[in-house]
């Protein structure tokens, strides 16, 4: 496949939301699926690979966040980002985003530095834990929105990511279809931290049959200074 498809299949899977990209994004998907292909052959930054899965499975599925919420001019954090997603391929789409990319991996933050220099996005890379960079008076509660693709439990979710949320703003955790239990087990977790559950947005990937839901938690009072705690604790005694 040409790389020039990519582009093809982001374009026309985002009309399929309603989205229209802007002009750059073309030249712009290409040059990160490139980059994320070369990268990857030294450095763990995804599973899926190749053009078409790429385009679908990471761009389009990223792309969908933006009906699920307010992203223009919103000031967005992107909570163990890994290779990028989903907070740059939102800033493709939606340059007016004020983006924070924030991962615990140095090769893999190192990735995403290079990544924003190639396609000139204005970006901070932070290499951190979450945990621990929610506590820094300059990102606790100055979000918002804080959106999350990371492999752990929604109640473990919402402890490393609404702390960075300001008060009535919005934590996106991208789910699969069958998360109903992860819900509902996190309902005590949401509410000790300040947050209730606003709503699950389910979309299909154009050109697939794979279902994820965007899980959405308002912010509806501070997270107590409690929290987050020490991610050993976290695992331990989850809320």
């Amino acid at each position: 496949m040409e790389k020039s498809e990519i582009a093809h299949i982001v374009s026309q899977g985002a009309q399929t939301f309603g989205v229209t990209l802007p002009p750059v994004a073309a030249a712009s998907f290409d040059a990160y699926a490139a980059l994320l292909e070369e990268r990857g052959r030294h450095v763990n930054l995804t599973a899926i690979t190749g053009d078409d899965d790429v385009a679908r499975l990471h761009f389009l599925d990223s792309i969908a966040l933006l009906k699920a919420a307010r992203f223009a001019s919103a000031r967005i954090i992107d909570v163990g980002s890994g290779a990028g997603f989903p907070g740059i391929p939102l800033k493709i789409a939606e340059p007016t985003i004020d983006l924070t990319l924030l991962d615990a991996t140095g090769k893999r933050v190192a990735f995403i530095t290079e990544l924003c220099a190639l396609l000139s996005i204005d970006a901070a890379c932070i290499h951190a834990r979450a945990e621990e960079a929610a506590r820094k008076p300059d990102m606790r509660e100055r979000y918002d929105i804080a959106v999350s693709r990371a492999v752990a439990r929604l109640n473990v979710l919402c402890e490393l990511c609404l702390p960075f949320v300001r008060v009535g703003g919005d934590f996106i955790a991208m789910k699969g279809a069958d998360s109903t239990d992860e819900i509902s087990e996190a309902r005590s977790a949401a509410a000790a931290l300040g947050a209730e559950l606003r709503e699950c947005f389910n979309y299909t990937i154009p050109g697939t049959d794979v279902t994820h839901r965007a899980v959405i938690y308002r912010k509806t009072s501070p997270t107590p200074g409690g929290y987050p705690r020490r991610f050993a604790k976290i695992q331990k005694t989850p809320l």
